[in-house]
């Protein structure tokens, strides 16, 4: 196909989106873009300065930042003009605050137009709150990924758990209701699903049963253009 060919997964938070995209982009041999972290990065950065609460500040730092992401071996890394933040972006402090920075409107159009860029000039699995409404909303496949509260806030808890992060599963729970409500509820992009994306509960499910199922989908969305 001379065609980029473009896969938008959307989705709650702990619903097993990075995952399934990452797996996927690899089976495939696409670009995996996880809009999440660029949001992440925004989110640390303003932390960091002790600004994220200021909206306006928080603005600047969106403007002024080059954001790189590059996959290897499956794997995200993510830098910030030139600094490596894979890490430092994956903490209950960034997750408590990021659906606060991605609500405000300047920050979500400086981060569009980086994926609608990297949508152009490559074959990519994009995994975020709006792909498939906002960023690519004529992608050739469109998923909407979810799961029930309780199976995402474990999945969460187990990925805290196993950074040594203190923090209890009430807390995760409490923090994925909040994000959901404000994901779900911002006048911007709001998290929900396209009228032409297949849902898919996997609840119960493992990541291999994600791969599975992603991969019959295109296989069957794309035979049939």
């Amino acid at each position: 196909m001379s065609k980029n060919i473009i896969i938008a997964i959307d989705g709650p938070a702990g619903s097993g989106k990075s995952t399934a995209a990452k797996n996927l982009a690899q089976k495939l041999g696409f670009t995996y873009l996880d809009t999440g972290a660029m949001y992440r990065t925004i989110t640390y950065l303003a932390l960091r300065a002790g600004v994220v609460d200021d909206v306006s500040e928080v603005i600047k730092i969106a403007q002024s930042t080059t954001l790189k992401l590059q996959t290897e071996n499956g794997s995200t890394r993510v830098f910030a003009n030139d600094e490596e933040l894979t890490e430092q972006i994956r903490t209950p402090e960034v997750n408590s605050k990021v659906s606060e920075v991605s609500v405000i409107p300047e920050v979500r159009a400086e981060m569009v137009k980086i994926q609608k860029s990297l949508g152009e000039s490559n074959n990519i699995v994009a995994e975020g709150r709006d792909v498939t409404t906002v960023v690519y909303p004529n992608a050739e496949i469109k998923i909407f990924l979810t799961a029930t509260l309780d199976e995402r806030a474990n999945r969460r808890y187990k990925e805290y758990q196993a950074k040594n992060a203190q923090i209890t599963i009430e807390e995760v729970k409490a923090n994925l209701d909040k994000r959901d409500k404000i994901d779900s509820g911002r006048a911007v992009s709001p998290l929900r699903k396209a009228e032409d994306a297949i849902e898919f509960d996997n609840t119960g499910l493992t990541p291999n049963d994600d791969l599975d199922y992603l991969l019959e989908k295109v296989k069957e969305v794309l035979s049939s253009k």
